[in-house]
């Protein structure tokens, strides 16, 4: 049997070959590790040219109908999720290269953007640095969050975890999207809100709504122009859904208090964003899904699925 190449990208915390079981693969197929981001796309063509299979991470490494091109071995292509915006799924599906998918237990993504209002109005990252660093006692003084107004971009099943999340925190909760209605928010238990009325009403926004030609721009300088000059925004869902050069002049003029954005339009985010260098932004770098519990059915999912794949058997979760 002729041995196949697999080739696991972005493995940015090298757990991929520790959190599943590859040796059920070890008599068909020769895998390698790429822990780093290409640099360009001629970079990830001229590493993947000789891999039939590529498990990728969600939108870490883009597949683009001009890397399809230039992978004429490639017959298996796995992402992490059940979508993944950053491949051509119709170059693809013209090329003959089938696509996998996985599922999660839980989406983790919620907690974070929690984490990200609970530091940007409680500063506990900062202080815990300034202890650590040896600095003098308080310097923070914070916000509480009880009684504010959370506003939610997007009530999907994300949205809708949210909304729990934050009216368990003592929070008002109002939701407004595209095609989100008076009685879907009823359902939730949130108030339902116009998009001028959202960002001038509430305390915090969060977006939660998926990346699409659609979103890409969704909240515009118009929108952060409405939010209070005490107002936070967060965003956990994809960089390009809010306009980030509107974003950063608005914190760079101090017109809204600060932001915890945990998603960017180009990542790895580069180190001389000026992003990096606002107090008032609070930065993670993509950590929405990346728990160790959410990796192990990742890639073992992914090693389901090459097996399958190997064996001739239809794909667990065929996404095209």
């Amino acid at each position: 049997m002729t041995r196949l190449r697999c080739a696991i990208l972005d493995d940015y915390f090298n757990l991929a070959l520790d959190v599943a079981d590859w040796s059920k693969l070890s008599d068909r197929i020769d895998t390698t590790v790429f822990s780093h981001p290409f640099a360009s796309e001629q970079a990830a063509a001229s590493a993947l040219a000789d891999f039939e299979i590529v498990c990728a991470m969600r939108e870490r490494t883009a597949f683009p109908r001009s890397l399809f091109d230039k992978l004429p071995k490639l017959k298996l292509l796995l992402t992490s999720g059940m979508r993944n915006a950053a491949i051509d799924m119709e170059a693809a599906k013209e090329r003959g290269v089938v696509i996998g998918g996985t599922q999660y237990s839980r989406d983790p993504t919620a907690p974070l953007t929690m984490g990200l209002i609970l530091e940007l109005t409680r500063g506990i990252g900062r202080e815990n640095a300034r202890m650590h660093a040896g600095e003098p006692w308080q310097t923070f003084a914070g916000v509480e969050i009880e009684g504010l107004t959370l506003g939610i971009v997007g009530l999907g099943k994300l949205g809708t975890k949210m909304a729990g999340v934050a009216k368990a925190f003592g929070m008002n909760v109002i939701a407004w999207s595209p095609n989100l209605t008076p009685e879907k928010c009823a359902a939730a238990g949130v108030g339902y809100a116009t998009k001028e009325e959202l960002f001038a009403k509430a305390d915090i926004v969060t977006i939660h709504v998926v990346l699409s030609d659609r979103s890409r721009g969704l909240v515009n300088r118009a929108d952060l122009a409405r939010m209070k000059p005490t107002a936070f925004l967060v965003n956990t869902a994809r960089g390009p859904i809010v306009d980030e050069q509107a974003l950063l002049e608005a914190l760079q003029q101090r017109k809204i208090a600060g932001a915890g954005i945990d998603v960017f339009s180009v990542e790895p985010l580069p180190v001389d964003h000026p992003f990096r260098k606002l107090d008032n932004l609070v930065l993670t770098p993509h950590l929405g899904y990346a728990t160790e519990d959410g990796l192990r059915i990742h890639y073992g999912q992914m090693v389901e699925a090459i097996d399958a794949f190997t064996k001739g058997r239809e794909l667990p979760r065929r996404l095209a």
